[in-house]
């Protein structure tokens, strides 16, 4: 099956029962396709099946309903509006960007989608208003951001279109009346349960955790029986299902079921007496004697399914979802996990962590509260806020003036990303150092080039002999960078410890202005020089491990770069001890380096080792 006509299936199959089925994943930047399938399945759609599109950063009254503030004055009480999700009761919503939304928008969407209505209590209104439809999430992938797993568990469907030529033509594969038929023969679609514990079987062997995606998987197969005209589930509509639903969601790739494994070949048993007793259990007459011929009245038909046709489907459905995995999801899936669960650790990214506030950056709602500083004051929050309550503050109808007390001021908060300040630790003792210097000094080149772009800072600290400098403060200036390295000199002891207590120092400074830090060490591990400049490795060792442990607790993100010739079990301890992310890199070079730390600054930096 083309993209094309996978595209043309989902969308007859959505159209068919876009609450059972639960909605689509659209990850598509800007693409004909795109605009295409959203024609395709608007004409899908039956005319009672409205299809409403809603930004990602819509308001709660918008979203779930509450005040309707123009009737509320006019009459003089609270008087309530649906919101977006119960006007699209029966239909379905579009959710452009949907890899914005924010985890709040995200879970009163999906709870909406369980219960099947809106359970309206805010703004001095409150009702249970209906709301079954489905969803269609534009996920158009800008940077590491994700569609809430809130949502994707609830979508049944995920589509890939930035794979697809521009010159490619959706056609659908159905028309209206087949989509009203099939609904009309959805509640006769009988499931057995074989059906169920086999799906349920290939998203185990999958590695699909999530139960919801086993419930939607069993219920478009019932939508595929439907939609071709039958009243009971057969092979290919769990194959066609697997396909769907499970492959794109895998984790791990299921072992192959047609070779028997090697490391368990069947042994014949050494003990007699087991063996004496298999062979009593066997036949007493042979195959061609005229008794085993006789026919046993209660043997099965012949048309009766064999016992082990359960197995043999769950073997069918795993295998042709297999097929259907793209190659390369496996990788890029687990980047993604990678990413999203650095991000819920350490809340580092790309641009930095996000700042509440309330100034510049995107909408993140509303709070109580009067304008100070640089808060700016939410006048329809605000006059929300202060409607209900003007009978009983005394205002009259058809009085223009309204009577609004502090305690009604709202203020729109905003959400904006933080500066990323990298600081490099560069250790400069030891005969290699200069090479190391060298390599330190082409990748800070290089990350100060793309700070141009992203508005990150770079700060290098050197240690060598007894102390630690502060070589280059935090600057996005790329001549005062080459100009601060340049006459960098080498030789000389370890100062780990006093190194790592410079960094925290800076970097805990750099979080108190509200950045991002993280922290790139690059040593051997092998600390001889302690915090009060003496000599001695366990001294040294302990006070390294001592500091290690002030980046943990201050949740400061950390890489530890181990620069020796071969990986050293000092180096590691000292990063485990700061939860720093280990790289043995013997033969780093700059790119290398430079692609390592990007990597790590936008995904896990602050993440496991």
């Amino acid at each position: 099956m083309s993209m094309a006509e996978e595209a043309a299936v989902v969308a007859a199959l959505f159209a068919v029962d876009p609450v059972g089925t639960g909605g689509v994943c659209l990850h598509s930047q800007v693409h004909p396709a795109r605009d295409q399938w959203l024609g395709m399945l608007e004409y899908l759609l039956p005319e009672n099946s409205p299809l409403k599109r809603i930004p990602c950063n819509i308001s709660d009254s918008r979203l779930l309903g509450g005040l309707d503030l123009a009737a509320t004055l006019k009459a003089n009480r609270p008087v309530a509006e649906q919101g977006a999700l119960a006007s699209s009761d029966g239909g379905v919503i579009v959710v452009r960007m949907a890899e914005r939304l924010s985890e709040h928008t995200a879970a009163a969407i999906g709870a909406v989608m369980d219960a099947g209505e809106v359970v309206l209590m805010r703004e001095a209104v409150s009702g249970h208003l209906p709301a079954r439809l489905g969803v269609v999430a534009m996920d158009e992938g800008i940077g590491d951001e994700v569609v809430p797993r809130s949502l994707m568990d609830r979508l049944g469907f995920i589509l890939d279109f930035d794979g697809l030529t521009t010159r490619v033509t959706l056609v659908p594969l159905h028309d209206a009346e087949q989509i009203l038929a099939a609904r009309a023969l959805l509640p006769d679609v009988s499931l057995d349960d074989d059906i169920v514990e086999r799906l349920c079987g290939t998203a185990l062997a999958l590695g699909v955790d999530s139960l919801r995606l086993s419930v939607l998987a069993t219920h478009v197969a019932r939508v595929a029986a439907a939609l071709d005209g039958r009243t009971r589930i057969t092979e290919a509509d769990a194959i066609l299902a697997g396909k769907l639903v499970l492959a794109p969601r895998a984790t791990r790739m299921p072992p192959d079921q047609s070779q028997p494994p090697a490391d368990q070949p069947p042994q014949p048993s050494s003990d007699p007496e087991e063996t004496r007793a298999a062979e009593d259990s066997s036949p007493p007459n042979p195959p061609d004697s005229p008794q085993s011929q006789a026919p046993n009245p209660e043997a099965p038909e012949p048309d009766a399914p064999e016992p082990d046709a359960g197995g043999k489907l769950e073997d069918k459905v795993l295998e042709a979802t297999r097929a259907a995995i793209p190659a390369g999801l496996l990788a890029q899936l687990q980047a993604n996990l990678a990413v999203a669960a650095a991000s819920s650790r350490s809340g580092v990214g790309k641009a930095g962590g996000q700042r509440q506030g309330s100034g510049r950056g995107r909408p993140a709602g509303v709070r109580s509260g009067p304008p100070r500083g640089n808060a700016r004051l939410n006048v329809l929050e605000t006059l929300r806020a202060a409607a209900p309550w003007q009978r009983l503050r005394g205002r009259l109808k058809g009085d223009a003036r309204l009577r609004i007390l502090p305690t009604d001021f709202r203020v729109t908060q905003s959400k904006q990303r933080s500066q990323t300040l990298t600081i490099f630790a560069v250790d400069a003792s030891g005969s290699a150092a200069m090479e190391r210097l060298a390599e330190a000094k082409g990748a800070v080149e290089l990350l100060l080039a793309e700070c141009y772009i992203r508005r990150d800072q770079v700060a290098v600290i050197s240690f060598r002999g007894r102390a630690a400098d502060l070589l280059l403060p935090p600057t996005r200036s790329l001549v005062r960078a080459k100009r601060s390295l340049a006459g960098l000199p080498g030789g000389g002891g370890t100062p780990l410890a006093t190194a790592i207590a410079c960094a925290a120092t800076v970097a805990v400074q750099a979080q108190r202005r509200g950045e991002t830090p993280t922290l790139v060490i690059l040593s051997d591990g092998r600390a001889n020089i302690a915090r009060n400049g003496s000599p001695g490795r366990e001294t040294a060792f302990a006070d390294a491990m001592t500091a290690a442990t002030a980046i943990r607790v201050a949740k400061i993100a950390a890489l530890f770069v181990d620069t020796s010739a071969r990986p050293s079990p000092l180096a590691k301890s000292i990063a485990s001890a700061m939860n720093a992310r280990y790289i043995p890199l013997p033969f780093v070079n700059a790119k290398t380096l430079s692609a390592v730390v990007q990597a790590a600054s936008a995904a896990s930096a602050g993440g496991g080792r």
